[in-house]
This record gives structure tokens, sequence and C-alpha cells, in this order.
């Protein structure tokens, strides 16, 4: 059997559905804004009952103009957590996204106590909200409590919600990132679950990423949900880097850069490899993982929106491609963007973004260009760092995001890494990804190879430098960067 598969795609911001054909491409996009909210500093949560409702709407508006499908596949923000009831499917709290802060403090609490989580991943939200709704664990240790991450609660609702019969399941790339799991056999870790008291009553089921799980009955047709990843991996599969050594780098508001690595052996760990990357699950299938690394970039496109929302010096985003094309180069003018501080490979915290080089003559147009090449030199960080914990050369680097249609910037990001690069098709790859993933359970594609063969880049880049230009500029920059780092030292001294 082939067809189409609907794919409900949950991003930060808000929610789209879209029909993925078998010829791999998007069709009959549907999207609705859901904002998270910042009460506080450092505090992100979000509507969680409204991002059901606008899954369903959009999934309804996408299936009325180009289905009916033989799949569905979902895409999520990774990390963020929802607690809900079991018999109603009402949220006891607001969700909890995954750049909220909170649980530093806990974080550092643990540490002390040998045991290392990050405030971003999902493990310690938990515990915040039960520390709320449930602090004896009463109700989570009788079961009437769920726990899920966002691929969790959509697929609770496509299911049916509350209905009965829902379905309760999150997939390996998703429950790998929560930090609850033994990182090698992705099963819950059940010593660690006691320890932070999150009682296992609550905890949903680890399907596959692609494979059927149950039906998406509140859908026309109840057609199977039978594709699951978190939005990192749904983009790695998107640009069709399911063989080892292939990469993809994703320049949002942040950026990441995954490699797949194989079905060896898991990692040891969850930790921060020598290089400043982590291991991710890329998906699984058939029971057996594909392995990948993940280096992360805390600011991309969002230095971008400095420029036009707080110096004033874009009208538009894309208007930052015209404006850095009105100089040849940035005489000399560095941006290093840690704006959030620094991820891979040094993971300094307490850096801030820093412009030097300036001069008299330094005009808007070299501080445009700087900002977009420096985004690029961290990307040559990633892509370094990657290659050395990985032990796979990147030949080609595959890229998707809203940077990605910026022509200065893919220039210089050939330019930077040496590499050819390879625009992705579509702008954003999370739902081809999953749409791919589901597409192979229902028989489209034969396995996870031949989705390599469906990446066919939109445009490629070359680089335009020799070897001796490009590693006098990685000089410069990284000359640059040292000047970022460790710019508030208390900071710079926090390591999750």
């Amino acid at each position: 059997m082939s067809g189409s598969v609907l794919v409900v795609d949950v991003g930060t911001s808000g929610v789209r559905a879209a029909i993925v054909r078998p010829d791999a491409t998007v069709a009959h996009e549907h999207y609705v804004r859901v904002l998270p909210e910042t009460p506080a500093p450092g505090l992100v949560e979000f509507d969680a009952a409204r991002m059901a409702e606008a899954a369903l709407e959009v999934a309804a508006a996408s299936l009325a103009a180009g289905g009916p499908v033989d799949g569905v596949g979902i895409a999520n923000q990774r990390a963020s957590v929802i607690v809900w009831e079991r018999a109603s499917g009402r949220p006891v709290a607001p969700g909890i996204g995954w750049q909220d802060l909170r649980t530093v403090g806990t974080c550092l609490a643990l540490q002390a106590e040998g045991i290392r989580l990050a405030p971003n991943a999902s493990a310690t939200k938990v515990m915040a909200i039960l520390d709320d709704v449930d602090p004896e664990r009463t109700r989570a240790e009788r079961g009437e409590l769920c726990f899920g991450t966002v691929d969790s609660w959509v697929a609770w609702t496509l299911s049916g919600g509350g209905n009965g019969g829902a379905l309760h399941v999150t997939d390996a790339t998703n429950v790998a990132v929560t930090q609850l799991v033994d990182a090698a056999n992705i099963e819950w870790d059940h010593d660690l679950l006691k320890k932070l008291r999150i009682p296992a009553a609550m905890l949903p089921a680890i399907v596959d990423s692609s494979g059927a799980v149950g039906a998406a009955s509140a859908l026309p047709g109840s057609p199977p949900i039978c594709g699951i990843a978190g939005d990192q991996q749904a983009s790695l599969v998107g640009q069709g880097c399911t063989i080892p050594g292939l990469a993809k780098a994703t320049f949002g508001t942040g950026g990441m850069l995954d490699q797949c690595t194989g079905q060896g052996a898991g990692p040891g760990s969850a930790q921060r490899s020598t290089g400043g990357t982590f291991p991710i699950v890329a998906f699984r299938v058939g029971g057996k993982a594909t392995w990948g690394t993940e280096a992360v970039m805390l600011s991309a496109g969002t230095c971008v929106e400095w420029l036009r929302d707080d110096l004033g010096l874009l009208a538009s985003s894309d208007e930052s491609e015209a404006v850095a094309r009105q100089c040849e180069s940035t005489e000399d003018v560095w941006f290093v963007p840690a704006l959030l501080g620094l991820g891979t490979p040094v993971w300094d915290f307490g850096a801030r973004g820093t412009l030097v080089g300036l001069t008299r003559g330094s005009a808007r147009p070299h501080i445009v260009r700087a900002v977009l090449e420096g985004v690029a030199h961290r990307g040559a960080d990633l892509l370094e760092a990657s290659e050395s914990d990985s032990g796979y050369p990147i030949k080609s680097l595959r890229v998707d995001g809203g940077m990605s249609d910026n022509g200065v910037f893919v220039q210089a990001l050939a330019d930077a890494t040496g590499r050819r690069i390879e625009v992705s098709p579509v702008l954003e790859a999370t739902t081809l990804g999953a749409g791919l993933l589901a597409g192979l359970a229902i028989g489209n594609y034969t396995s996870t190879d031949e989705l390599a063969t469906t990446f066919v880049p939109r445009r490629t880049a070359e680089p335009h430098l020799d070897e001796t230009a490009r590693s006098a500029q990685r000089e410069r920059w990284l000359l640059a960067r040292a000047k970022a780092e460790a710019t508030i030292p208390e900071l710079s001294g926090l390591s999750f």
C-alpha cells in the first residue's frame, strides 16, 4: 500500500498541518499561531488545551483540502512538558516550554547529589508541575495523571482525548531528550524516576518513530498514527540524512546541526561529548535505533531580529540579504552571535554578543553582513565539533530553516565551512520528515536508506575561498569568539 499522509507539526510558535504525498512533496499547509507566554523572567509556558484545539483545527483543514490519507505523522518541539488528567484529558497546569529556566536551581541542587540534568530537558519540568498540583504524588501514583512531551499530547488528542481508548505514547527520539531514560537502551530509568519522585504510572509507552501505534479516531476515517519524531530529528529525516555521515543544519531562531551516525552501540550516557555535542536518537524503526549527534547554536535568526527590532537597521528580516550585498566584505568587522550565551563547542552561558573591529568607516551594510557571517562561522563551529565527536567527515551540509532563504548567509556558510551547502527544497523540513517516517510505515518506501534518495536540493552553494584564505578567516573568527566568552563569569561557571 502507498498513499498520502497527514502531518501535524507543532512548533514553539504555532501548529501546522499538511499533506505529504508519496513523491515527498508537501501540500495543503494550514497554520495557526499558538504563542508561548512569559509570565516572569525565565518562565516559558503555553496553553496545552489551545494547542490541542489548534492541532484538530489545522488537521481538519488540510484533510478537507487534500484528503483522505492513509496515515498520520507527528513532528514537535522537544522537551516541553504537559501533565493532564487521564479521565478527562484536561491539562492540570500550563505546559512548560523547552526554553523555560525555572528549574536551574533544582538542576544545581541535583548536581550536588551526583545527578546531572539540564534545565531545558523534560525531567525537572515534570517535577515542577507535580510539586504544584500533586506534591504528595498521590494522584500520579494512582495513574490519574499523565505526563507527556508534545508528541504524546498530540497523539492523545488525535486519538480521541479523554473519551476512552486514547493513545498515551512517545517515540524514541522524544523520550531520549527527556533525560529520564537509560541512554543506551532507550528505556525509562526507574531508579532515576524514583529519585526524582516521578511515578511510573503516569508515563507514556515508548514506541518506534515509524510504525502504526493506533488510530487517529478524532479525524475522518480514523487513519493510523504511524510516524512520530522530535523536530530536529524530523528535519534530519526530511533532508534525507538517514545514512551515517550525512548531516543537516537548521537555522531558525537558534541553530541545530544534526548528523546521522548509524545503528552501532548506543552512547554510554546522554551527557555532552568532548567536542560539545550531544548524542541523540535519530530515529527508531523495527525496534532498532539509529543514532546521531547534535550540536547547538543558541542564537541564529534571533540576531537578525535584533538588527530589525532593536537596532532598527532593517525594515524586515528579508531585507538583510540586500543590505549585506551593498558591501563586498565586512572590512574586518566581526560579530559573535552569543546573545544568549554560546553553545557547542564551548558551552559558555556567560558569553555575550560581541561586535569587534569597528572603525569610522563601518556602516550599516558592514554590520548586517558581519551578523550573517557570524552566524555562518558558528555553523562552522558546529560542523567541526560534530566531525570531531562522530568520527564521520561531513562532505556537504544540507540546510533548512528561515535563514536558508538568505543567499548571502548560505554563501558565507559555504566559505566558513569549506563545504558544499545544499538548501532544502522546503523551508522547514520537519513536516516532510514526519511524513516520510509515516510513509515508510504504510509502504511508500522500503527502507530508511531509500528515504535518503528523496532529497533534491533547491539550490547549492560552493565555497569561494581557498583553504589558506578560509583558515585565515577562521583564525580571526576564533579570536573574536574568545573576546565574547566569560562576559558574565558567574554564568560562565554553570555547566549542565
